[in-house]
């Protein structure tokens, strides 16, 4: 893929416009995004809702269509031409995301539908083969459904403990607590790297220290934290990574595992049928080893190839770049907010990635969503799949700005001018 015409070879942080600098161009990066020029009932179109999924540039758009116009056909079952060209670019695409997450091999980068599948599958492959009753398995209060639900079902089929280390009032994770958790019998602690409804970053590198140094594995959801910030697994020393490729500029219905080899060939297969197998007789079935063992049937072809260009993409800009000019976004949005009579920001960690959940006094966030949707702009509604943390904050629901790499100030300018609107007409 040829790089994107956003990275200009220049080192001088020379101010050119709304959030950009000679290295980081904004309008070359939003020109490669078709929706940002749209209109929505007569206004631009201000997406904020990244957090639940992102856009996708030109050359992912253009790379999956290309799939199917120019080569499709099933992969590692044919000698034919078109499907070994299918086969190369798909396992291409495992090779992007081995090393865009640093992984040692590429056999530990198992392709599912999304970092649900990817965690419902550590539960069931991985927690129904080592876990039993009385073993200990430690959650945050800021977890997404997806990391509470699969381990709340173990819970109830092998009569595991589940315990959840609370936040505080900031919303930041309370390692001490988390430490007081800890125990012999904890055998798995499974935690957000970045709240999806708070932007709270996790300190997951000590997490990860004390949770081996009591011989418990950790489980990482990643979703919020690819998007935004460079991820090594080694680095981290996690056991098992999970993100889903549509907040990462790539399409819907792809996920990514990443586990240590030795972990996932103990696991038992989470589902059966043709291409995880080794052999097959009606007495015996042997499983392939992974990645191969996790993906039963026919894969998501073409969208495991745009998720490789999308890694493609945000390496060309470079995430330290891309983290750089969101946290300029996050602090200006956090700024132009609370100057917004009535509204509180839920969700003031130390740490945090681009993410703002609000509330407006007198304003339900569904009517909010509602209103400032007909200026154009675009937010989140509801519990955020992540109903304890609106009990912990006592709300039934936030509004939330979830930015990107694409995002501008003037979208901020946009927001809080749809909220002043907002709020005076509810007012």
């Amino acid at each position: 893929m040829n790089k994107p015409s956003n990275v200009v070879e220049m080192t001088p942080e020379t101010n050119l416009g709304d959030n950009s600098t000679a290295a980081y161009d904004i309008e070359k990066i939003r020109a490669d995004f078709p929706i940002l020029s749209r209109e929505v009932y007569g206004k631009p179109l201000v997406y904020l809702d990244n957090g639940a999924s992102a856009q996708k540039p030109r050359q992912v758009i253009d790379a999956i269509s290309e799939v199917f116009e120019q080569y499709y056909s099933n992969v590692h079952r044919g000698v034919h031409w078109t499907s070994q060209q299918s086969t190369t670019a798909f396992e291409g695409g495992r090779s992007k995301v081995a090393k865009f997450l640093n992984a040692p091999s590429e056999n530990e980068i198992i392709f599912t539908r999304g970092a649900t599948e990817s965690i419902n599958l550590v539960a069931h492959s991985w927690g129904r083969t080592f876990l039993k009753a009385g073993d200990e398995v430690i959650i945050s209060h800021m977890e997404h459904h997806a990391n509470i639900v699969p381990w709340q079902m173990l819970r109830q089929e092998l009569g595991i403990d589940l315990k959840v280390v609370p936040i505080d009032d900031d919303g930041n994770f309370m390692f001490d607590e988390y430490e007081n958790l800890l125990s012999p019998k904890t055998k798995l602690v499974a935690v957000t790297h970045v709240s999806n409804a708070l932007g709270s970053v996790v300190p997951v590198k000590d997490v990860i220290e004390k949770a081996h140094a009591q011989g418990a594995l950790v489980l990482l959801d990643g979703c919020q934290a690819v998007p935004h910030a460079a991820v090594d697994v080694q680095d981290l020393d996690v056991d098992f990574y999970v993100f889903s490729g549509h907040k990462l500029y790539g399409p819907t219905g792809i996920g990514v595992l990443w586990g240590r080899e030795d972990l996932l060939n103990s696991m038992t297969p989470y589902q059966t049928g043709g291409e995880m197998i080794s052999s097959v007789t009606f007495e015996k079935t042997t499983f392939k080893k992974a990645p191969h063992r996790f993906e039963a049937g026919t894969p998501a072809i073409a969208e495991a190839i745009g998720l490789g260009v999308a890694i493609d993409y945000v390496q060309a800009i470079g995430l330290d770049n891309i983290a750089a000019h969101e946290h300029g976004v996050l602090q200006y949005a956090t700024e132009r907010l609370l100057t917004i009579e009535g509204l509180k920001i839920i969700g003031t960690a130390k740490e945090k990635a681009a993410i703002i959940s609000f509330d407006l006094d007198g304003v339900h966030p569904h009517d909010l969503g509602t209103f400032v949707d007909r200026a154009g702009v675009a937010v989140r509604v509801g519990h955020h799949c992540a109903q304890p943390v609106m009990d912990r904050f006592g709300v039934a629901a936030t509004a939330r700005a979830s930015f990107g790499l694409y995002n501008t100030r003037g979208e901020v300018d946009a927001l809080v001018d749809a909220l002043e609107e907002t709020r005076k007409f509810f007012g």
